[in-house]
């Protein structure tokens, strides 16, 4: 289809490299600019302070509220009327929209209440919420007194949920009744109820969203939303000061262990870097309407739902809703119609459902799509076929972008508000502003371009991006830093072409990209081993069309235990409950093989990468340290077999 919208500039790739470079050898020139975009109440006169390396500190002396720049400075300056937040649930049949200055009203009203509940500067406030204004809501008004939010995706298993409150020790919980689904209605109360008994910290009070969906049963801590924010009935909370380095949020993310690590979001150097991006790599302006197609509780929903485009004075939607069923394949095209969106951002998952169910496209011809300009595309690799589809189908670029929960923003993108790249299918484009990427073989030498190894990055990270884990230093430097001394280990492998685009080949490590969702196979196995006819077992990621990768499990049950064909079915489902239940639906396990042995080195460690590369039809690397062979040859046509 034409598309009339303003087109991205054209950038010069030699100039880009320039400037890239410059941001990597003078970051306090370059971010020191980049922080003039954001109002301080006390402007920083440094920039960068490398002196606990390998910790860094973003504007350390600079003092600012990251509330008052994203609604506050806004309203101050013009922008009271235009809306901030469009709201758009097709799962509730309900629209509703903010201007600048009725969020402002709702965050300050709310930002009381927190306050009246005890929560202060620095106490932790757990966000269990489905894709509701009182999410973003509740986000800002932690951000304007200065306390610290940790959004946990909403109907996450009360395991999952009951390790971050066990870890965040939050003196509040906003929850709601429940979430909706375009087949079902999720409760949550009972999920939150079983996880606060599950966890040993137990907050003063939770606060509840009660939807009309399904009525929360409301117990001595609960209090009602509803009922807190009437306008008579708590004062507005002012913005608190805040140190740059002060946490703005903890957002957990899985580990090759079972416990989640907290990463932690300062608050000046993230809002500088996020201000820096909206612009310069998305190319929305203030005033324009962005899109985009996540959920609060992914570090995507975080950055370029809720804080980037409102520090930038754009306009957001917060859409409640799936890209196809919601009703239709069509919900995505809607949305941009509707609402006049000039970019979106999805997941690569989110385009491959559409293409299936409407592959020829068929569905955009009820809709004007003139006003899009770019569709972003990130959280699992963008194979070059969905890619194709995409660009074919909306004839506007599509563009992949590289980053992780870690960096809270991109690593690598093309920079369409600076200027549009050449496109190379199948990268995820340049290295982006203050990130100086490096592919290093396992000696920690940089290799040439074109051959794979580790993608790390040089210390320092640039603004924005973790500046460690929440009360876990040592963790840090161990999961990220110690691999390669002075380099940022990314846990994703892959290769650097001559022009410095970047092309990520997978994950180096035991965590599942399943559908975007990062997930743990440590905490997979965990469930299953819980069972007690398991004796051990290992999950594996095999490559999925739909979802990039899925789990299979593969288990040895105990000796004595023996099961003819109909008592390995039900093993194979209980275990596969088992695991909804401990890990939750996003988890996506479906298949369990019981097998006699698992393959391992001689040292007792499984060989899960060599099962991986023989369930995804890839050349197998067999190491030379393996015990026995024969029980890989043995579980060969199981691994080969199709889910």
């Amino acid at each position: 289809m034409s598309n009339s919208a303003r087109p991205a500039p054209t950038a010069d790739p030699a100039a880009y490299r320039d400037l890239i470079a410059g941001s990597v050898r003078d970051p306090e020139e370059f971010w020191g600019a980049a922080a003039r975009d954001i109002d301080w109440i006390r402007r920083p006169q440094t920039v960068l302070d490398s002196s606990r390396a390998p910790f860094y500190d973003w504007f350390p002396d600079g003092v600012l509220n990251v509330c008052y720049n994203a609604l506050d400075r806004h309203v101050v300056h013009g922008r009271a009327d235009q809306t901030a937040l469009i709201y758009d649930s097709p799962v509730t049949g309900t629209q509703r929209s903010y201007t600048y200055a009725e969020l402002l009203d709702q965050v300050a009203r709310f930002a009381g209440v927190l306050r009246n509940l005890g929560v202060a500067k620095g106490d932790r406030v757990v966000i269990y919420l489905p894709m509701i204004p009182e999410a973003v809501i509740s986000m800002l008004a932690c951000a304007r007194i200065g306390a610290v939010h940790s959004v946990v995706f909403g109907g996450f298993a009360p395991a999952e949920l009951a390790a971050r409150i066990e870890d965040a020790e939050p003196t509040v919980i906003v929850s709601a009744s429940c979430g909706v689904e375009p087949t079902r209605i999720v409760e949550y109360k009972p999920m939150l109820d079983e996880a606060i008994e599950r966890s040993s910290h137990k907050p003063a009070h939770t606060v509840i969203v009660q939807r009309e969906q399904a009525t929360a049963q409301m117990g001595e801590r609960d209090l009602d939303w509803k009922t807190l924010m009437k306008p008579d009935a708590i004062p507005t909370a002012e913005c608190v000061p805040v140190q740059s380095t002060d946490p703005l949020y903890i957002l957990y993310t899985s580990g090759t262990t079972g416990k989640p690590k907290g990463i932690v979001r300062d608050s000046g150097g993230y809002a500088t870097a996020l201000r820096w991006s909206m612009t310069n790599l998305y190319g929305v302006q203030p005033g324009e309407t962005w899109f985009c197609g996540s959920d609060v509780g992914w570090v995507v929903g975080h950055t370029y739902i809720v804080y980037a485009p409102l520090l930038t004075g754009a306009t957001t939607v917060l859409f409640e809703g799936k890209p196809v069923g919601t009703p239709d394949a069509g919900a995505y095209w809607r949305l941009i119609q509707e609402h006049g969106i000039v970019a979106a951002f999805s997941a690569p998952t989110a385009i491959r459902a559409i293409k299936k169910v409407d592959p020829d496209a068929k569905l955009l011809a009820d809709y004007d799509l003139s006003s899009l300009r770019t569709l972003f595309l990130a959280g699992e690799r963008l194979d070059p076929d969905t890619w194709q589809w995409a660009t074919d189908a909306l004839g506007v670029p599509v563009i992949d972008n590289w980053w992780q929960t870690e960096t809270g923003w991109p690593i690598t993108i093309n920079p369409m508000g600076i200027g549009a790249l050449p496109i190379k299918p199948g990268s995820s484009g340049p290295a982006t502003a203050g990130y100086d990427v490096q592919v290093l073989d396992p000696t920690g030498t940089p290799v040439a371009p074109g051959v794979e190894g580790a993608i790390c990055i040089r210390q320092p990270l640039p603004p924005g991006t973790l500046p460690t884990l929440w009360r876990d230093d040592e963790r840090y430097v161990d999961s990220y830093l110690s691999a390669f001394p002075g380099y940022y280990l990314s846990g994703d492998g892959g290769y650097v072409d001559e022009d410095g685009y970047v092309f990520i080949m997978g994950r180096t490590d035991d965590v599942l990209n399943v559908a975007g969702h990062r997930l743990s196979t440590g905490s997979i196995e965990e469930a299953l081993a819980g069972h007690p006819s398991v004796a051990e077992c290992a999950v594996i990621g095999v490559r999925d069309a739909l979802k990039g990768q899925v789990p299979r499990a593969l288990v040895v049950l105990k000796a004595g235990i023996e099961s003819d064909a109909e008592g390995e079915q039900a093993l194979q489902a209980e275990l596969i409950q088992r695991v909804r239940s401990e890990v939750g639906a996003v988890a996506a396990l479906n298949r369990v093989d019981v097998v006699d042995a698992l393959p391992k080195t001689r040292s007792g460690k499984i060989l899960r990468k060599t099962m991986r590369q023989i369930a995804d039809g890839d050349e197998a690397l067999v190491p030379s340290t393996i015990e026995d062979v024969t029980v890989l040859d043995g579980l060969r046509g199981v691994l080969e077999a199709q889910a």
